[in-house]
């Protein structure tokens, strides 16, 4: 029986800026009647607000930043946060800054928004956008570092990362962006998520999470029933037990109702 199910926002819930369609919040709050619903993003406190609000989750707790950080969903109140280490960030600007010559920076600024080293595209980063220069992403706690090449597709970005080594540091790509995240090593959707089991006594064999990113790999290894969009690459689909239709085909309503139905 499943007795918490994890959800991803982009790429399972909702495509692009295009809101919630009617048969994915209606699937989603079928299984709030059966389970315990949380969302798993590696969207910043900021920037899940408006994700928690279309989909009217209001009880219990969401991860956010990939699992770096815990909020209570009612309040939006700060439960936990990992940090990343000032060495740690200092080391992987200098590694990707090698890497990816031309990239631009940002360090969520949690409750608040982002800190960028120079600007990102518009609407790309949620909340308060600063540019403080490379110096001054050193000036607040981040539990996320995003790296953002422009000029470049993510197939060429995942290639270079693939040799990207930052001791302290656990790397994401993102599939539609030449993107890579870092939240501290050992952190990720996964390890928030078993935080979360162990505190409701759910054992994870009860647990279903369901997603589309690298971000997501280790938690639909890890729980239970993990199910992969239909849309997401091929890794992921080899890390899921399941696969559903893409999200443009309300492929998350078409696993929640398997599931729950």
């Amino acid at each position: 029986m499943i007795r918490l199910v994890a959800l991803d926002i982009d790429g399972t819930i909702v495509h692009g800026r295009r809101p919630p369609s009617p048969a994915v919040l209606e699937a989603i709050a079928l299984a709030g009647t059966r389970a315990e619903v949380m969302l798993c993003t590696g969207r910043t406190v900021v920037g899940v607000a408006g994700a928690l609000d279309a989909i009217g989750l209001r009880d219990g707790v969401t991860l956010t930043s990939n699992g770096a950080v815990e909020m209570e969903t009612a309040t939006r109140r700060v439960l936990t946060m990992e940090r990343l280490g000032p060495e740690a960030v200092t080391a992987a600007l200098d590694t990707m800054t090698e890497l990816f010559p031309g990239a631009v920076f940002a360090c969520e600024h949690v409750g608040v928004g982002q800190r960028v080293s120079a600007p990102f595209p518009d609407g790309v980063l949620a909340g308060t956008v600063t540019e403080v220069g490379r110096g001054g992403l050193l000036d607040e706690p981040t539990p996320k570092l995003v790296m953002y090449w422009p000029g470049h597709d993510p197939a060429e970005t995942a290639a270079r990362a693939s040799r990207l080594r930052v001791p302290g540091t656990e790397p994401t790509l993102d599939h539609e962006l030449p993107w890579v995240t870092l939240v501290p090593a050992g952190v990720s959707k996964a390890s928030g998520l078993a935080r979360v089991a162990a505190r409701l006594g759910v054992d994870r064999s009860e647990v279903l999470a369901v997603g589309d990113g690298d971000n997501d790999r280790a938690m639909l290894r890890w729980a239970g029933r993990g199910i992969a969009m239909g849309q997401a690459p091929p890794d992921v689909h080899a890390d899921a037990d399941e696969s559903t239709d893409t999200v443009e085909q309300d492929g998350l309503a078409r696993a929640l109702e398997r599931v729950f139905g």
